[in-house]
């Protein structure tokens, strides 16, 4: 599986176009904005577009999401359905936060703990890891050891979880249960700033690093 990272929106979220290299189908995870970018891309490199994959509903991560599938007729899967809420609130974001206007969507798919996606003939599974929204999910792809981990981790910190229904104690024990077990050797894509590994997070994150009790 190949993954180009590609920062979108006035936040810079992390947005990831993920690949197939044998029927070269490929999705974007959490495509917020910028659509022309983005696009320009999957142009570039010769993909098709399979499928739009959303780790949670917050504006820079969703914003377009709905734009995205109705111009490419593409189903969308994602987030965990306790997402719902945030969903419906993404025109009240968008007009909060400046960005272009954002519809909501129905996801044709709902993700749960344990849940599996594919892309063309790659398969990355699914964690639902609360806190930072009560529906977050994360994408893992267990040969390529790498993690699409949304707002939940970032190199050296972790999400917030003063947003309505977040849940700090929830966060932690995600990352910690749910994280954690994939290995030391995992390298993460956060929802914003550069990559690191868990094994690097659990020695030296002050929030989550294995020394914090």
């Amino acid at each position: 599986m190949k993954v180009a990272i590609v920062p979108v929106t006035p936040f810079q979220q992390n947005c990831s176009l993920i690949w197939c290299e044998t029927t070269r189908h490929a999705a974007l995870i959490d495509p917020g904005g910028d659509l022309e970018k983005l696009l320009a891309l999957v142009a570039r490199e010769g993909l098709v577009l399979e499928k739009i994959l959303v780790t949670h509903a917050h504006i820079d991560h969703a914003g377009a999401v709905a734009e995205l599938a109705v111009r490419l007729s593409l189903p969308i899967e994602g987030p965990h359905q306790d997402d719902q809420f945030w969903i419906d609130l993404l025109p009240e974001q968008s007009a909060k936060y400046g960005f272009p206007p954002a519809d909501t969507f129905v996801p044709d798919r709902w993700l749960s703990e344990g849940d599996e996606v594919t892309v063309g003939h790659e398969t990355l599974r699914v964690r639902h890891c609360p806190g930072h929204t009560p529906g977050h999910v994360v994408f893992f792809h267990p040969d390529a050891k790498v993690a699409f981990v949304g707002d939940v981790l970032f190199q050296g910190s972790i999400g917030r979880s003063d947003f309505p229904r977040g849940d700090h104690e929830a966060l932690i024990n995600s990352i910690r249960t749910r994280l954690w077990p994939l290995g030391d050797d995992v390298t993460f894509v956060p929802g914003h700033g550069p990559v690191s590994t868990f094994g690097e997070e659990r020695r030296s994150n002050p929030f989550v690093g294995d020394f914090v009790r």
